[in-house]
Order: structure tokens, then C-alpha cells, then sequence
């Protein structure tokens, strides 16, 4: 049987992908095969998604139109080494992995057409923010097509390549920092006199809010800030502590240094 997408690799970010396919009816079930080496995972999938499941990588890539590699960077060779090529039946290729260079997805898969795919966790409710770059054996309606499955986990832009380990230390580790600024504006709630629950449900919609002010408004980030910051007032006040404690160059810090950590692993 042809699968019409075949994943290796079962974990969390697959399973927000393939879930957002899903509810979006892009695919049936019976048209996914899904391969993970812990059989409890398989397990998972099967009674969650009533999907189908495999140990053997083999029987993806002989078995599917797309396939969607889901591992860390750090195994790829294991797996491909493990795999044999048949050169006349050629898969789109869509990596998710974290740093790997076309040119390297290449060398794992000669002549193959391959997406590089940086997508992030808010996948995982339908907000991803996902870049992706393509080489040069994708055809217009294979990038078509990688348009739309990816519109199903949220907003999709198309850069190019050399842009995507800087896409990887913004949106891919960003949600990673904005959650701490949540953790960290409900704290100051909470160091307030806020219970913790109230402080909470007041930081995330505060969050959530503003970015959706910014983006439905198409405001600037810094105009935004100006409009809240009435002179003398509180806001001005927290944005001084903000800046005398350099929360501006801590977070342009940790996306650069994310940003070198996706270029040290396609290394």
C-alpha cells in the first residue's frame, strides 16, 4: 500500500503535525504510516490516531509519496545508513531537523527533492510560524503542496536558505522564550500580592493580546510600547527597570545564540 505521508520519527512534533492534517482533512488516517522505534509510541499512535505504525524506516521511504523526516539532527546518518535507495521512485522530502543544511539532506538523499521545514510548538494549537526553503529538484506543485500542509498548522513563509538557522533561533526557540516571559510577568504578579492562578491568566492573555494587536494592526513593537507609556506613569517606570536590567539584550542574546547553535548542529 502507498501512504500519501509516511513520518519518521513519532514525537511531539510530528504528532502536532500530523494531528493539524488530520482535523484539517488534508488527510485520512489510512493515508498515514508513521514510524517510531519505541513500541509503546506506535501504540500511541495507532489508538490515538488510529493511524498506521512501523518500526522499519525502510517501509517509509518505499511506501510513501511524502515523507516527513521528524528525528533529531544528531541521528540522521544512523537512519539514512540504515536505508536502501531505490533512484527511480523519489519522495518528496520534508526535514524538520534543526539545523541540517539542504546541501546535507542532499548527501543523505541524491536527487531528491527536499524542503527544509522550520516550523515551532504552537503547531500544536494551529499558530506555528514555519519558513521553509526548498532545493532545486522541488517542482511548483510539490512547494504547492508543502504550502498547504503546512497552512494547516498555522502561518507558512518561504525564505531563503541561508536565512534558516537564524528562522530556527527566532521562531523555532522562540516559543521557549516567550514562555518564560509569561512565567516571569506572572511572577511579578504574584510578587505583587496576585494569587498564582489570577496572575497567570492575567500574563498569558496579556501576551497572547499584544500579539495580536500588533499583527492584526500591523503596529510597530516600539509604537505600541509609546502608547501604554503615559509620562510618570507605571508603565514607564517597569520599562526603565526592563532596560537598566538589559531584558532587551538578553533576548536578542538568546535568539543570536540559538541562532548558532542550529548553525554548530548542521555542522
Amino acid at each position: 500500500m502507498v501512504f500519501n505521508l509516511g513520518v519518521i520519527g513519532g514525537g511531539v512534533m510530528a504528532e502536532a503535525i500530523v494531528s493539524r492534517l488530520l482535523q484539517k482533512k488534508i488527510y485520512s488516517a489510512n493515508n498515514i504510516i508513521i514510524s517510531d522505534p519505541l513500541p509503546n509510541r506506535r501504540q500511541f499512535w495507532q489508538d490515538q490516531y488510529s493511524v498506521a505504525t512501523t518500526e522499519n524506516n525502510q517501509e517509509i521511504l518505499d511506501n510513501s509519496e511524502i515523507i516527513l523526516l521528524a528525528i533529531k539532527p544528531q541521528i540522521l546518518s544512523k537512519v539514512v545508513g540504515d536505508l536502501t535507495f531505490n533512484l527511480n521512485e523519489k519522495p518528496l522530502i520534508l526535514s524538520i531537523l534543526a539545523g541540517v543544511s539542504l546541501e546535507k539532506l542532499g548527501h543523505s538523499f541524491p536527487e531528491y527533492p527536499i524542503v527544509r521545514v522550520m516550523p515551532n510548538t504552537p503547531a500544536m494549537v494551529g499558530e506555528a510560524m514555519t519558513a521553509i526553503s526548498v532545493n532545486e529538484k522541488v517542482s511548483n506543485s510539490q512547494l504547492d503542496c508543502t504550502m498547504t500542509l503546512f497552512s494547516a498548522i498555522g502561518s507558512v513563509i518561504q525564505v531563503q536558505e541561508y536565512l534558516m538557522d537564524a528562522v530556527t533561533g527566532l521562531s523555532g526557540s522562540g516559543p521557549a522564550f516567550v514562555a518564560i516571559m509569561i512565567e516571569a510577568l506572572a511572577d511579578g504578579g504574584v510578587a505583587s500580592g496576585l494569587p498564582r492562578s489570577i496572575a497567570l491568566q492575567l500574563a498569558t492573555q496579556t501576551v497572547l493580546g499584544t500579539a495580536e494587536l500588533v499583527k492584526q494592526k500591523n503596529l510597530h513593537p516600539a509604537i505600541l510600547k509609546d502608547q501604554v507609556t503615559s509620562p510618570g506613569g507605571t508603565t514607564i517606570e517597569g520599562v526603565a527597570q526592563l532596560e537598566k536590567n538589559g531584558f532587551r539584550n538578553a533576548v536578542i542574546c538568546a535568539v543570536t545564540s540559538a541562532y548558532k547553535r542550529s548553525q554548530q548542529l548542521g555542522g
